[in-house]
């Protein structure tokens, strides 16, 4: 393999992989690049001032995964909480744990904020644009590949709606992604407006303290009561020890994840009536049941809400929450005034009205000059792009436990920078061809905050690999069995680095079709 030359004194520091994220998925990057790869050079950027990601930003009450964490968690990492549904908090640690005893938290440079990145074919290497958020410095770095392990939520803001008369309202008004440590809510009456995952997180956390909780949704959600203790995994550790019993307890969930969702596609109608009974049993008797929890979509259509033991339908039943579907008309002094005319009085008013999303970080990227614009782009195997050399990204599965495909994606990272390096490459480029390609949205998925930003995101295939596979077996087939090698791969070396040919000819650059 060819070997950059010795830096020069005030050249910019060079990096084999720079990673982007300190989050679930940055960590995890790390942790492979560390064991199977101990030879190259590599460190995580992180623009907040913490590692965590998602679990450090949101700090709202009683934040936690809608993912069991045997799944959740790293393959590597047994999860030895005794709780599958865990909190925040618990998971936090989990990660600090996970970078301190691998060493990756000194790897960490936190407040520093990726903005550009430019790809040169000639050098074989991007330069980086990086900004110092204590300070506002300006550096560079160069690095052999970038690896975007930021997600695609935007962590500077969330979304609100557009309000009619918020300034009119006398209380508090607050969007979860930006909690204030110093709100007191207890004895108050709140309206939380959404009906995802969020809002049906914070309506029973809430509800312990608050004089009532309102959850306003314009429409309804599936929501299903799930135990935070698995019995099945305790009876596991139990008879065979917490490190024996976790690959066990791991493929059982991933069964049964894959089951429900398979169920759910499959037979729509009969899923229906079975999340509509569960609901019915857990609420009071004569509830409007179909006003209020009878989505109009099907099941799994948009990702469906778990509620640990069921803490929602509690609180709904001890009378200290209600749900109320309804459109908001404009906001009062007093509180909501809604389409049908009623007024719900608040003294705070929690807008958990969605994320907004931001492809790859935000960060501008460049090929030899020429701006990437992503939408005209195409991800090979769910982590590159048409046209981007040396580029992956990270993204989770929508329908199953995002650090499923994180661990998949990082092996077979690892796998190719092995292959391109017993092969003497130093550039490695997806190409759709010369001919046309069907493309549809990156992410097949109805839930408002993706179909808002779609016209921003990379788009996919209908096939294999420019498909965005939602199978973690059918991606355990592809990542982790398949070669890394394939016919839309072209492998190169700059000019001037050894006698190694391109393995496949090069063409030019081309933007996928929609």
């Amino acid at each position: 393999m060819s070997h950059p030359a010795a830096p020069e004194p005030g050249d910019p520091e060079h990096l084999d992989v720079l990673i982007v994220g300190a989050g679930i998925s940055g960590i995890g990057a790390a942790h492979y690049l560390r064991t199977r790869l101990p030879g190259k050079t590599w460190a995580i950027l992180e623009a907040r001032d913490a590692i965590g990601g998602t679990w450090d930003l949101f700090r709202y009450p009683g934040i936690r995964s809608d993912s069991d964490l045997y799944t959740f968690s790293y393959e590597f990492k047994p999860w030895t909480s005794r709780k599958s549904i865990a909190d925040a908090t618990t998971i936090l640690d989990y990660l600090r744990e996970t970078a301190a005893e691998n060493g990756i938290d000194r790897h960490v440079r936190t407040l520093h904020r990726v903005l550009a990145a430019s790809w040169s074919t000639e050098d074989a290497r991007w330069l980086v644009e990086v900004e110092r958020a204590d300070t506002g410095e300006r550096l560079s770095l160069t690095c052999g590949w970038l690896f975007c392990a930021s997600g695609y939520y935007d962590y500077d803001e969330g979304f609100t709606p557009g309000f009619e008369g918020r300034e009119d309202f006398r209380g508090t008004v607050i969007h979860p992604q930006h909690w204030p440590e110093d709100l007191d809510h207890a004895g108050k009456r709140v309206v939380v407006i959404g009906s995802g995952a969020t809002a049906i997180t914070l309506v029973p956390a809430l509800a312990d303290t608050a004089a009532h909780v309102t959850m306003l949704q314009r429409s309804p959600t599936y929501v299903m009561p799930v135990p935070s203790v698995d019995p099945v995994a305790g009876l596991l550790r139990k008879v065979l020890g917490t490190h024996r019993a976790y690959p066990v307890i791991r493929r059982k969930n991933i069964a049964q994840q894959r089951a429900v969702w398979l169920f759910c596609q499959r037979f729509p109608r009969a899923a229906r009536r079975l999340i509509r009974r569960i609901n019915t049993r857990q609420l009071p008797e004569g509830y409007p049941v179909d006003e209020h929890f009878r989505p109009t979509y099907d099941p799994w259509d948009q990702r469906l809400c778990v509620v640990p033991d069921g803490d929602l339908f509690r609180a709904i039943r001890g009378g200290r929450a209600s749900v109320v579907t309804d459109r908001v008309e404009t906001f009062t002094e007093r509180g909501v005034r809604l389409a049908s005319g009623r007024e719900l009085e608040a003294d705070v008013i929690v807008t958990a009205t969605g994320l907004k999303l931001r492809a790859m970080g935000g960060i501008t990227l460049t090929v030899d000059g020429a701006p990437v614009a992503l939408p005209d782009t195409v991800a090979f195997r769910g982590m590159m792009l048409s046209g981007v050399p040396n580029f992956s990204f990270a993204i989770g599965y929508t329908n199953a436990s995002w650090t499923l495909k994180i661990g998949l994606l990082c092996e077979h990272f690892c796998r190719l920078l092995a292959h391109m390096d017993a092969h003497g490459y130093d550039t490695c480029r997806p190409d759709t061809g010369e001919g046309p390609m069907t493309t549809r949205p990156l992410l097949d998925f109805a839930a408002g905050y993706v179909r808002r930003s779609l016209d921003q995101l990379p788009r996919q295939g209908e096939r294999a690999p420019w498909l965005m596979s939602m199978s973690y077996h059918g991606d355990v087939k592809l990542l982790r069995d398949r070669p890394v090698d394939d016919e839309h791969l072209r492998f190169s070396r700059r000019r001037g680095s050894g006698s190694a040919a391109p393995s496949r000819s090069v063409p030019g650059t081309r933007s996928a079709p929609r």
